[in-house]
């Protein structure tokens, strides 16, 4: 499991005014669609490439990095993942997945596309425009043939002036998270979707953490100049309102009938796969490969809806949120127990946690954060209340990043030094070697380890 980066988030500010000239005669010229704001096209990497922009050799520009392409093309860090998205469509895996599955070629086929590239509509392409850019600046920014690419970097304009304009306001964890999850989980657009039989042909099973997936997609530096515009991120709202939008979509997605199925069959792509994928033994006398989950009332053989982001947001709910908690917990366990009562009681039962992940997600990215809130959620993660439902990879999976998200966060608020957080590694690194691998997941030896690290951590608090 990869572990979480030091997280660089920073933005863009004020440019010196000898720019403002350039900004609107020069690129405006360029971008002639750049009035267009209500539709607005899709430039490309290229256009955001210039070494006076974002596309310099060296981080040294004097407000922002203005490297950020060379970090996005990183050929074998993850902050190049993007870059690489279309790429590994031409591979082997990717052809063999489309072969499959009947698609052609995977480099061409429109349910790849959707998350390996920024697939603008055709008639929406600048003229820089191309689609083996992979997923590109606009999959995240917005297209930037409005007015706030021509206006973005020079005076008088601001973030707020930006964002007016059509560029994606990232600095809101709400906004961001639902920009990952189109892809990291999935979305009702085109091409925004993995299904059960994607997986079976071999697609990597999905998973998501925001927090997480934005120290890996680092690009930017956090400054004061950052702070001043957009303020000062905080990485447990930025966890916690991932964790809630995480459950907003996927119950929200799976109470819509054309997602929720495929075939006679349900959409296997929303439930736990290893409670299906496992050895299969026959002999004279069972043995159980599963333990009951205390929050899922669902019949015995049926396969449990993944609930990893369930359990995170249970417990953030519990610890930052208690007004709001025990509605979210019964919702969820009412979402566990309609699974077994029929196809029409589980999709409202999803609408209505859908909803209470909603009003959570609200409250998460509202509220005033303290120092403890980051020692109080990990506390919970691994406390009496939460530990016992971690009887399955997934769910334990979403807990040992949570907690090493939550850690390095004290680390960079000073509150804990980084010499006491690397006394704690080793406990970490035992819940983290505890779901290294699928198969020879141990539940009570993931619990154990990572009650000792969250017992460590609470010590310093």
């Amino acid at each position: 499991m990869t572990r979480v980066l030091a997280k660089l988030v920073a933005g863009l500010a004020s440019r010196p005014q000898i720019l403002r000239v350039f900004a609107v005669a020069g690129l405006a010229a360029l971008y002639p669609a750049a009035s267009a704001i209500g539709n607005p096209t899709f430039e490309g990497v290229a256009s955001c490439a210039g070494s006076t922009c974002h596309g310099r050799a060296e981080g040294n520009g004097a407000v922002v990095r203005q490297d950020e392409i060379a970090t996005w093309q990183e050929p074998s860090s993850p902050s190049g993942a993007h870059s690489r998205a279309y790429a590994v469509l031409a591979g082997r895996r990717g052809q063999q997945i489309a072969a499959s599955l009947g698609l052609g070629n995977a480099t061409q086929a429109p349910a790849c596309l959707g998350c390996h590239s920024t697939n603008a509509p055709a008639a929406r392409r600048g003229a820089k425009f191309t689609v083996t850019d992979g997923v590109g600046c606009e999959s995240c920014h917005g297209p930037s043939g409005g007015s706030w690419l021509a206006e973005h970097y020079a005076l008088p304009a601001t973030h707020a002036s930006n964002v007016a304009a059509g560029l994606t306001p990232l600095d809101n964890p709400k906004a961001r998270a639902n920009v990952c999850l189109d892809c990291h989980y999935g979305s009702d657009k085109p091409g925004q979707f993995v299904t059960h039989a994607m997986m079976a042909a071999g697609h990597p099973r999905v998973s998501f953490e925001l927090d997480l997936f934005s120290a890996l997609q680092q690009h930017h530096n956090l400054d004061a100049d950052y702070t001043a515009r957009k303020g000062a991120p905080n990485s447990v709202r930025f966890w916690a309102v991932g964790q809630a939008e995480a459950v907003r979509r996927a119950t929200s997605l799976y109470a819509q009938p054309k997602f929720a199925y495929e075939g006679a069959f349900p959409q296997f792509y929303f439930y736990d796969c290893h409670s299906c994928h496992r050895t299969i033994t026959d002999g004279p006398s069972r043995k159980l490969t599963f333990e009951t989950n205390p929050a899922r009332p669902i019949p015995f053989g049926n396969p449990p809806f993944n609930d990893e982001n369930i359990i995170m947001l249970s417990a953030v709910a519990g610890a930052l949120v208690p007004g709001e908690a025990e509605a979210f917990r019964t919702a969820s366990r009412d979402f566990h127990k309609a699974m077994g009562a029929g196809p029409a009681e589980a999709r409202a039962a999803a609408q209505t946690l859908a909803s209470r992940a909603g009003r959570l997600s609200d409250a998460l990215s509202g509220r005033a954060y303290a120092n403890a809130d980051a020692f109080r959620v990990i506390a919970t993660i691994a406390g009496e209340a939460t530990a016992p439902r971690f009887t399955d990879y997934a769910g334990s999976v979403q807990a040992v990043m949570a907690v090493d998200t939550l850690l390095n966060a004290l680390v960079r608020e000073g509150r804990v030094t980084r010499g006491a957080a690397a006394g704690i590694r080793a406990d970490i690194a035992r819940a983290y070697k505890a779901v290294e691998e699928p198969n020879a997941y141990r539940p009570a030896d993931f619990r154990s380890a990572l009650k000792a690290a969250a017992n460590a951590i609470g010590r310093l608090a």
